[in-house]
């Protein structure tokens, strides 16, 4: 079965506001290998629209390796938009030919990406990776994350959107693995653990 790896940056004060933190070349790179490896990604609506600069960088490349790397990479992972308000892409305005509305519910959606079969050539037994702070909140409360992967960042932003809100029930997590970058960010491996306490 597919793993669903939740994977986002973060402020060492819990906050998960991308214009908080400047990844370098390394950061880059690492989520470049992350996507390369990955079957799938699940973004909600404002996520995606703003991880839609990656495909400017497609068409007019930077000239940055690592960003114009990443850019081609996730250009070509298939990603999945839950959105209340999107009915439908419009493939001239979004420009992604790898994307899809979600037909279904996030938990349904999620259900049946696991259970996939894989395709001959094709991504359907690699990781299913989530990059949306508010689906992260909602698998988590579902039981349907196998492994956090929080790249934590030296910076401490004050204020802004926390990656965890309250909830109603205590996960324990296992640290399963750790990688330090030179500029001092460090993502944590974490995996639930069976048991939960109330």
């Amino acid at each position: 079965m597919r793993k669903v790896i939740a994977a986002i940056n973060m402020t060492l004060d819990g906050f998960c506001d991308h214009t908080a933190i400047i990844p370098d070349e390394e950061i880059h790179n690492h989520y470049t290998d992350l996507l390369s490896n990955g079957g799938t990604i699940l973004y909600g609506r404002i996520t995606y629209q703003l991880m839609e600069f990656w495909r400017t960088l497609v068409e007019n490349p930077s000239g940055e390796k690592s960003m114009d790397d990443f850019a081609v990479v996730i250009d070509k992972i298939p990603k999945i938009v839950f959105s209340h308000t999107l009915k439908k892409l419009d493939p001239i305005a979004i420009g992604w030919e790898s994307t899809k509305l979600a037909n279904q519910g996030l938990e349904e959606e999620v259900l049946a990406l696991k259970k996939s079969l894989p395709a001959s050539g094709g991504s359907g037994s690699k990781d299913i990776l989530v990059g949306s702070r508010s689906l992260i909140m909602q698998l988590l409360k579902l039981n349907l994350i196998d492994e956090f992967q929080l790249c934590v960042h030296p910076v401490v932003a004050g204020s802004g959107l926390p990656l965890f809100e309250p909830l109603n029930d205590r996960t324990a997590f296992k640290l399963i693995n750790t990688k330090t970058f030179k500029g001092g960010a460090v993502v944590v491996y974490y995996e639930p653990t069976k048991g939960k306490w109330r």
